[in-house]
């Protein structure tokens, strides 16, 4: 009996193994049918009844900074905050059943109202007009732009069918200060204005992607998440000093209101390296509110505007004629206030006069038009537009500013009888603020102009620095030619009915003025009683470090460039202060007006 009883416990034992071991092998045929032989078949079907999701990655727009690294523009975060309707139906659903103790629609929607400072019928009405259209609705749009302030009280609500996605947005620091030239963003992120659209190559980011299959549930499914990082924009190194901008923009401002002028600006340049520190106007703009600034003020009339620059071109002829013609600042010509050329061509100076035996120096000093239309047939007109070409007159910068003018100086066998002198003293040709800049440069700089630049640097994300292809320096006239043009331009101050205003203690500093009529295209004529107003001058002037321009657009209270005296002595006073420049040491070389 214990034989038999024994062995049909292992006859059990073997039948349940056996049965156990057919039930698993069931399973393991199915499994590799499943996994193996239908494999692409199944997974075919899954990603059909999956939901495919995709998130975008946001690089950061690159920054725009001064020389010394402060920010002028740079990117934030803001989010984009949406909820999940049917999340929300479900959760109150398990609330008033007891399933859950969260705080209810009705209570979060107070919350949120009072978050993003909306009314709370409005956030109410988003959930129910999202299920009113869809009751199994997963999406709609709660608010976008929110701050991060209001992100983190809406992240404290802890409400699992709220999400917010981050996003970049653009801010500008400093408000105004260089908006004129750092330009401004659409509200799609588009680059629209200024060093934002030029150089928008080094500052914009590449979008990266995150992709994921989830379920119904909204499980994301595991090995399906992709994602394609972004990657961010450079940052760009101007050549403009942010404090300097700052003064100057107050400066020009105070000044242009003063003198009831349309429009002013200042430019500093430096003169050594062509590098623009300063370049201010008024009025201009501020990027983080574009639309409180008129149309016509929301880019660079430094860079757009073009003028005639009037007297201060007869510091160009007179460098012309002395490197070219032989001249010395006291060489000499007899002119009247009143002269009639032998092509027919009359000229007037601003006052009248008997014939003087002027010295070029006091052609200068007395800012003569006949005087200086006189010194000018020394030399050839070809030559005289060549040597204007050479200054950078009529040229294109190599600042390359969106929109940037060239202005117009025409060929020599297009200038009627009156143009070959017009053009002397700055008549018959036009210029803008930086061209006129460089040219004075090149004379400070012991006669060689160097190419202008307003961007130092593109830093790529990656640590890559690019540095822009600024052109080659350009000799211009002799060393001796801008000494001795130096020597008449600080004459012209010296000797000035405005030296005491032009005074800088402890500094030589010289420099013109001109006073240009303007062009009405819609007339055909000048402008009666317009000018455009310029004073332009250097400092130290036995080794100029800096040039500074000061313009105004058809000034009323004074309508002459004495308009500008007062804004060129402060803006020059505040550079070289800045700048900690070494007071001059020698005294100045006086010229004779007449011979």
């Amino acid at each position: 009996m214990h034989t038999h009883s024994t062995r049909s416990r292992r006859r059990r034992t073997v039948v349940a193994l056996a049965v156990v071991l057919a039930v698993l092998g069931v399973f393991v045929v199915r499994l590799v049918d499943i996994q193996v032989v239908n494999a692409d078949e199944h997974i075919s079907d899954s990603h059909e009844r999956a939901f495919g999701a995709e998130q975008p990655l946001y690089g950061t727009r690159g920054s725009i900074v001064d020389a010394s690294g402060q920010v002028l523009a740079g990117s934030i975060l803001e989010y984009d905050c949406q909820l999940d309707p049917l999340l929300v139906t479900q959760i109150d659903s398990s609330i008033a059943s007891g399933d859950s103790d969260a705080q209810p629609w009705s209570r979060i929607s107070v919350e949120l109202a009072a978050i993003l400072d909306f009314e709370v019928d409005d956030v109410q009405s988003i959930l129910g007009d999202a299920l009113a259209e869809d009751p199994e609705s997963r999406y709609a749009p709660l608010a976008d732009g929110v701050s991060t302030g209001e992100y983190r009280q809406i992240a404290e609500l802890s409400m699992p069918y709220l999400y917010c996605q981050a996003q970049p947005a653009r801010t500008y620091p400093d408000g105004a200060v260089g908006g004129n030239l750092v330009g401004f963003m659409g509200s799609d992120g588009v680059a629209l204005e200024g060093l934002e659209l030029s150089q928008d190559q080094c500052l914009a980011a590449t979008d990266g992607e995150r992709s994921y299959l989830r379920g119904k549930d909204g499980v994301t499914i595991p090995g399906t998440d992709r994602e394609v990082p972004a990657v961010d924009g450079g940052t760009l190194q101007l050549t403009i000093d942010r404090d300097l901008q700052w003064y100057m923009q107050q400066l020009i401002a105070e000044q242009a209101q003063d003198m009831g002028a349309l429009s002013g600006a200042v430019l500093v340049l430096e003169t050594a390296t062509g590098k623009i520190r300063a370049a201010a106007e008024y009025p201009s703009v501020d990027p983080n509110d574009v639309g409180a600034s008129d149309a016509d003020d929301r880019s660079s009339r430094i860079f757009r505007g073009t003028f005639e620059p009037g007297s201060t071109f007869k510091t160009l002829t007179a460098a012309t004629v002395m490197d070219a013609g032989g001249q010395t600042p006291t060489s000499t010509v007899v002119s009247s206030g009143y002269e009639t050329f032998a092509n027919g061509a009359v000229v007037r100076d601003a006052f009248g006069h008997e014939a003087y035996t002027y010295t070029l120096a006091g052609v200068l000093i007395d800012s003569s038009n006949a005087g200086i239309s006189h010194f000018s047939e020394r030399v050839d007109n070809q030559t005289r537009y060549d040597y204007f070409t050479n200054f950078g007159i009529g040229q294109d910068t190599a600042v390359d500013f969106p929109g940037e003018e060239p202005g117009v100086v025409h060929p020599v066998a297009e200038w009627d009888n009156q143009t070959v002198y017009n053009t002397s003293y700055g008549q018959g040709l036009t210029t803008t603020m930086p061209q006129l800049a460089g040219a004075y440069a090149a004379i400070a700089n012991d006669g060689v102009r160097m190419p202008l630049s307003l961007v130092e640097s593109c830093t790529m994300s990656d640590g890559t620095v690019v540095e822009p292809e600024a052109g080659e320096p350009v000799r211009v006239v002799s060393e001796q030619t801008a000494t001795q043009t130096r020597e008449i331009l600080e004459n012209v101050f010296l000797q000035s009915s405005m030296a005491d205003v032009l005074e800088i203690p402890g500094y030589r500093v010289g420099g013109k003025t001109g006073t240009g009529e303007k062009f009405d295209p819609a007339t055909g004529r000048y402008k009666a009683g317009a000018y455009y107003t310029t004073m332009i001058g250097m400092a130290p002037i036995e080794d100029p470090e800096y040039v500074v321009v000061v313009t105004l657009d058809e000034p009323t209270r004074v309508k002459s460039s004495a308009a500008n005296a007062t804004a060129f002595q402060k803006a020059m006073t505040q550079v070289l202060k800045h700048y900690r420049v070494m007071p001059s040491t020698a005294a100045p070389t006086m010229l004779p007006k007449f011979g």
